[in-house]
């Protein structure tokens, strides 16, 4: 097939390679880019007029298709009356409806709602959120966080204080950040099937955690951990007793939990949000990515009535955060929108049925000699090399298979659309196994 000229010539992708960072890539010497002409339902149509179908969700964003004819109606509605306005001293329906239905989905203890611009400024937002929270109780000496090695947060500096700081891909950012306390990562998984699976998570996972709370207690503002999953930074599904125990500890020791569900949230574990797998509810929630639809940025911090009316009624006087694109409404109308969507339920059937053919299909690559392991969970199939992957070169497998499939590290990973249907979802799996 001939590239369109019409679309992309030379010269595009020559200023592309040589004046335009992509994520994680060098300038001088970057990764082969597939230049992309639209997308459509679950397939991404490249210039040359191959489709593929989309494993990756667009980095967890997307959940009910590309050119979704519902939310492009609502950012077509919305466009036409105002794309953005200012968030300092206004109110807007987009903003308000969108909230209400994020509210309703919920647990009752969540009620106060802060939109940011990105998922990682989300986690930003709920870290000052403690940390104002203590500083108005006056504990000021509070201004440390505890997280699990092998996590990821983000991009922005508070989240990057939260990335495991030795294994993570902001290592180099070491002695600059603020130095929060890293307990190792959960060792029993998800789908522990020992018969004391408890005791278990108790005497290797619990206690440890437990140790660095009672040490540095005094000094903690919240734990930061992500639900159930740990994504960029390891891939890792941990089994939810754990986060049972950390919401009791939490709460035990005055401890804020702030858990980041920035890529778990709203299905994609097979729960609404991941930490219902546990049965808990954070004092302090992270959304992003999915919230839109993976139309537009957009996230939302979501803490207590309690935490509000503390931070509130501090010295301050109010929370000390606001972004030019805070609630921006047409983001915020596309969110209400695909809510709604989620609300009328059909996302659990869906993700159901894809969790279970991922572990008819990929669940027996465990046995695969190249393979270390894979973990499965809801719309998210997970298989682990022995070996570290050649970006560049399994990706153009992975296109010349007609799929979008893009692995980092050790892992080879599938984030698939809720809508996937069976046929395309085999396209997906067939082609992790033949890359194998």
């Amino acid at each position: 097939m001939q590239m369109s000229t019409e679309t992309f010539t030379e010269e595009d992708l020559s200023f592309d390679k040589n004046h335009i960072w992509h994520p994680y890539t060098s300038i001088t010497n970057p990764l082969k880019v597939y230049p992309v002409d639209k997308a459509d339902g679950v397939y991404i149509e490249l210039a040359d007029g191959r489709r593929l179908v989309d494993g990756m969700s667009s980095w967890w964003c997307v959940q009910h298709g590309y050119n979704n004819e519902r939310l492009n109606a609502a950012a077509i509605k919305q466009i036409e009356k105002m794309s953005h306005v200012m968030f300092g001293g206004i109110a807007h329906k987009p903003s308000i409806e969108m909230c209400k239905k994020l509210v309703t989905l919920l647990p009752d203890e969540l009620q106060c709602v802060l939109l940011a611009d990105s998922g990682s400024v989300s986690i930003d937002v709920g870290m000052k959120m403690a940390l104002q929270y203590n500083h108005s109780k006056g504990r000021v000496q509070k201004n440390k966080f505890l997280t699990i090695e092998k996590g990821y947060h983000g991009d922005a500096f508070g989240g990057l204080s939260v990335c495991d700081p030795i294994n993570s891909m902001h290592g180099i950012y070491k002695g600059f950040l603020p130095q929060n306390y890293f307990c190792k990562t959960p060792e029993i998984s998800f789908h522990c099937k020992e018969k004391d699976v408890e005791r278990l998570v108790e005497e290797k996972d619990v206690k440890p955690f437990e140790a660095f709370i009672l040490k540095h207690k005094d000094e903690l503002a919240g734990v930061v951990m992500e639900s159930i999953v740990q994504g960029a930074g390891g891939m890792r599904i941990y089994h939810p007793f754990f986060m049972k125990r950390v919401r009791e500890l939490c709460s035990k020791f005055d401890i804020l939990l702030i858990l980041d569900e920035v890529a778990t949230g709203l299905g994609r574990t097979g729960k609404m949000f991941a930490f219902e797998h546990a049965s808990i509810v954070p004092d302090i929630l992270c959304l992003g990515k999915a919230l839109t639809g993976g139309y537009l940025t957009l996230s939302a911090t979501i803490t207590t009535r309690e935490i509000g009316e503390e931070i509130s009624n501090g010295p301050s006087g109010c929370f000390m955060h606001g972004q030019t694109y805070m609630a921006n409404p047409l983001a915020c109308a596309v969110a209400s929108e695909n809510l709604s969507i989620l609300m009328e339920g059909q996302w659990k059937n869906q993700v159901d049925n894809i969790e279970k053919q991922l572990y008819e299909e990929l669940g027996p690559l465990v046995h695969h000699p190249k393979v270390a392991d894979v973990r499965i969970l809801g719309a998210i199939g997970i298989v682990e090399v022995k070996d570290r992957v050649n970006v560049e070169e399994i990706q153009k497998k992975f296109v010349d298979l007609g799929v979008w499939i893009r692995p980092f590290n050790k892992w080879i990973y599938i984030y698939p659309q809720y809508i996937t249907k069976p046929k395309e979802l085999s396209l997906l799996t067939n082609a992790i196994r033949e890359a194998l």
